[in-house]
């Protein structure tokens, strides 16, 4: 079994006399099961590097363990925790062959040379590096590159793969094959693959189940869809997705035996929304309450001329549109707050049009301002 456990894990790096210690990683619980391919995601400085290399044995734990199965390794030696680690920066030796640089670490073990070509050569057929295993890492491309560092965590046949943003020094395209590869890669040889980046789209298309980070602190922990429809708290809501959910403040009112989302912008005007049906069950007893509404771009529309005027609608004024193929962003302004629409491609609108922005009820999600807790 390949079960990766973290029991309140924590790394606190000591401070100085002027700097008070730094907590990096707060305490987390994570199970990872065996043969999942778990994603930790983040902004820049959660936590999910450190997290990732003291599961690797290259960071202290300060607290807490990590468990690889039923055996607790916060005392051994990397070398000796049956994982293999992928990095950013690819890691090659410059004077190796790709072959060399593949077999390296089974040398190291002192494997036999029979066993040795049996696995590089088995590595290099799953990666597509057959042709090049004679060629030195500067006659290589960057994703050739990542694949021979991918191919040097394969032959070690490890328990546990680990990813720590392995695609960051790709370009757009590279990135979305390599993407495609290491999700085939972990199909084909079912094992336990911990993958670290701060890129959404990376962990939504990648990961069995995601695990976001805020601040040294585990925010929500599911499936790719889950996160996305159902984010537990704000601030998932706001780093899931592409372009970023629309976020407005605004408190809960009753008016009329109903209940309503106002808005308040700095110039003291804003929409209301009516909170019927799920909302309106999910908000009762909450006049008065300050709350965040989010929609996100996609679940928005730009009501056509002739349309009826739909209750659940802002009227915003065009700001710049961004054709993108099969679909254009288009970004308004409603008297002091940005909103932006995701909709089918049909050109650029002309900017300071006046429309109204209809939200889809059913895609409506509520916030509470004070704990940021969805309702």
């Amino acid at each position: 079994m390949a079960q990766v456990v973290l029991n309140r894990l924590e790394k606190v790096y000591a401070g100085t006399r002027k700097n008070p210690d730094f907590r990096a990683v707060k305490s987390i619980d994570l199970e990872i099961e065996d043969k999942e391919f778990m994603v930790l995601v983040g902004p820049s400085g959660c936590g999910k590097s450190t997290t990732l290399r003291m599961i690797a044995g290259l960071e202290e734990v300060t607290s807490g363990t990590v468990a690889i199965g039923s055996q607790v390794i916060n005392d051994v030696l990397p070398k000796d925790r049956d994982i293999a680690m992928v990095f950013q920066n690819y890691a090659l030796y410059p004077h190796m062959t790709v072959y060399e640089n593949m077999a390296f670490g089974l040398k190291l073990r002192k494997f036999a040379k029979k066993e040795i070509d049996r696995r590089v050569n088995d590595a290099a057929k799953i990666l597509g590096l057959e042709t090049l295993l004679q060629r030195k890492p500067k006659a290589l491309s960057g994703g050739q590159r990542q694949r021979v560092a991918v191919g040097r965590a394969i032959v070690r046949k490890p328990k546990v793969f680990l990813f720590d943003e392995p695609l960051s020094n790709l370009d757009a395209k590279m990135r979305v094959s390599m993407r495609a590869e290491i999700s085939k890669l972990h199909e084909r040889l079912q094992t336990t693959m911990i993958y670290v980046t701060h890129d959404q789209v990376e962990a939504m298309t990648m990961g069995d189940r995601i695990c976001v980070m805020n601040e040294g602190e585990i925010m929500q922990i599911d499936e790719p869809l889950n996160l996305y429809n159902r984010p537990t708290n704000l601030f998932v809501a706001g780093f899931i997705g592409s372009p970023s959910m629309n976020l407005f403040k605004g408190t809960i009112v009753s008016k009329d035996g109903r209940l309503l989302f106002e808005e308040a912008n700095e110039n003291g005007s804003g929409f209301a929304i009516a909170l019927d049906g799920p909302l309106a069950e999910k908000t009762k007893g909450s006049n008065g309450r300050a709350v965040v509404l989010g929609i996100r771009p996609e679940d928005t529309s730009i009501l056509e001329e002739g349309d009826a005027s739909a209750e659940y609608s802002i009227v915003a004024k065009t700001e710049l549109s961004e054709p993108m193929g099969a679909e254009t962003l288009v970004y308004l302004n409603t008297e002091g707050h940005d909103v932006v629409v995701k909709e089918r491609s049909r050109g650029k609108r002309p900017n300071g049009l006046e429309v109204i922005v209809s939200l889809d009820p059913r895609k409506i999600h509520l916030f509470d301002q004070e704990t940021e807790q969805a309702f």
